[in-house]
């Protein structure tokens, strides 16, 4: 996916950013290698995501509240779209609808690339949004400071290297691996047993240095 601009830059889905925070393979194999599997998290986050976007827009009280809305960001080069955006008066308030375990600092940060993308889209400042747990009917709100925009910002720019690259990230092999639902299109085991089998040749049959006579 490239801008059509003067200068062509690839661009980064807002969705790979909560992707790569979580696990850098993960969201190569996702956008790179364009593999999905399915586990129950994601059978039921994609259902919740498709009653929300189902839902139509309208107005609640004195709160706009506008469904699947197209986002974008020339300045960062990202395209998605938001759960939930509420308006009241000039105020907008992005939320993001997840199923299972909290994703914390991972869902934040795909929060707050959503808000930079509506701050340049509308000129109006976005300092806060919330993600909402369907599972506990609970919102978790997120203030955008300066430590997220600029981490939500570089993991974009990691992204578009990635993709630019076409190199894949290696695997972590680590307790996040339990609950990931590309763990066996990932293999993270077997590849960190090759990894380590190629560092063992390597080191086991690389020539020998020869001693250096003063």
């Amino acid at each position: 996916m490239t801008d059509t601009g003067d200068q062509e830059r690839t661009l980064v889905p807002i969705s790979a950013i909560e992707h790569w925070s979580y696990c850098p393979r993960q969201c190569g194999l996702i956008h790179l290698e364009q593999t999905f599997d399915e586990n129950l998290y994601t059978i039921r986050g994609r259902l919740a995501h498709e009653r929300v976007d189902e839902a139509e827009s309208g107005q609640v009280g004195d709160v706009m509240i506008l469904r699947a809305l197209p986002l974008w960001s020339d300045r960062l080069g990202i395209v998605g779209k938001a759960d939930v955006v509420e308006r009241r008066g000039t105020r907008l308030y992005p939320v993001e609808y997840k199923v299972g375990p909290p994703a914390g600092r991972h869902a934040a940060l795909q929060l707050c690339a959503q808000a930079l993308c509506l701050e340049e889209m509308t000129g109006t400042m976005v300092d806060r949004g919330a993600t909402f747990h369907v599972a506990t009917r609970r919102r978790e709100e997120v203030v955008f400071d300066g430590a997220l925009r600029g981490e939500a910002e570089a993991i974009v720019e990691a992204i578009r290297r990635m993709l630019d690259e076409q190199a894949l990230p290696p695997p972590v092999t680590d307790r996040r691996c339990r609950r990931c639902s590309l763990v066996d299109s990932c293999q993270p085991a077997a590849m960190a047993a090759v990894a380590a089998r190629d560092t063992w040749d390597r080191w086991l049959f690389q020539p020998a240095t020869p001693d250096v006579v003063p």
